[in-house]
């Protein structure tokens, strides 16, 4: 009985923790533990249906002397580093487009979101991959207008670019949130700015820009975070190819995992993508604080 009392005690004292006790055990069972046992994995050759014979530093060591391994990095890396800032400037673009009163504007913001509902989809990358085929719909529209047709999916230079194009298309998660912080700018301290003779060029980078800076920062984290693991779009379109041009790391990681069944080697790739986010994100974070203006709460 006392036994019960005390774990009847408990549970009153510490209501909270049975509320989250549902997310924790998922989180658990489908994320903290996968993370350490691939953490283990990726110290040894465990190879699917031969196990584990090694233990030790190897992966690691080959993933420094893989040029296949080091070029996903870069062109990861590459790939991030033209996605995030695209898609960022047309989010914003397009939401200060739509940061107006007019009549239907509701239709013509939830017709802009749409791309990204159905962007991440894989019907989405399939019929991306069918509008830039030889004869699809691109290459018929540049030979209607007089231009030859292009082999985007069969160039390394052009075929990055098709799986960069499907994702700035879906550009519509960063555009609700940078127009949710338009409409949270004071009316009053843009009418100030015009009464000053201020024009619409330096009101934006002045006054708006500034504003909604931190929400900026937290949609370009995310979509950082969202383009260094970025699969579907590579795997469905291209396959990796042409000639690995658009191999990214987490589908190599899904090559040697599933094809290979090298599963030590996998997860060492897994946590190297997992530094690399780390890294890429801290150093923005540090950036952030330099060019973030925080608006700074009044004194209570």
């Amino acid at each position: 009985m006392s036994g019960r009392k005390g774990l009847v005690g408990f549970c009153k004292r510490n209501r909270h923790i049975l509320y989250i006790m549902p997310w924790l055990m998922g989180f658990l069972m489908f994320q903290g533990l996968p993370m350490l046992w691939s953490l283990i994995c990726g110290f040894s050759d465990f190879h699917l249906f031969r196990g584990i014979s090694q233990w030790g530093l190897q992966n690691y060591t080959a993933i420094l002397s893989d040029a296949a391994a080091l070029r996903a990095i870069g062109i990861t890396l590459l790939y991030t580093c033209i996605t995030v800032p695209l898609k960022i400037m047309l989010g914003m673009a397009v939401a200060y487009l739509l940061h107006t009163s007019l009549k239907g504007i509701g239709i013509f913001r939830t017709l802009y979101y749409l791309p990204s509902i159905l962007g991440s989809s894989v019907a989405a990358a399939v019929l991306w991959k069918a509008l830039f085929r030889d004869g699809g719909v691109v290459n018929q529209l540049l030979q209607m207008v007089g231009l030859s047709p292009v082999a985007w999916l069969a160039e390394p230079n052009t075929a990055l670019w098709v799986v960069i194009l499907l994702r700035v298309w879906e550009f519509g998660s960063p555009m609700v949130l940078m127009l949710a912080a338009f409409q949270q700018i004071p009316h009053t301290l843009l009418d100030a700015a015009r009464l000053d003779g201020a024009g619409a060029v330096s009101i934006f980078f002045r006054i708006q820009l500034p504003m909604i800076s931190p929400v900026v920062f937290y949609s370009a984290m995310l979509q950082i975070c969202t383009a260094l693991q970025e699969f579907n779009a590579p795997f469905i379109i291209t396959d990796g190819g042409p000639m690995g041009s658009t191999t990214l790391i987490s589908l190599l990681i899904y090559r040697h995992a599933f094809s290979r069944y090298e599963m030590g080697y996998a997860s060492a790739l897994a946590w190297v993508l997992f530094l690399l986010t780390a890294v890429c994100v801290g150093l923005y974070l540090l950036l952030g604080k330099r060019l973030v203006f925080w608006e700074q709460e009044e004194p209570r």
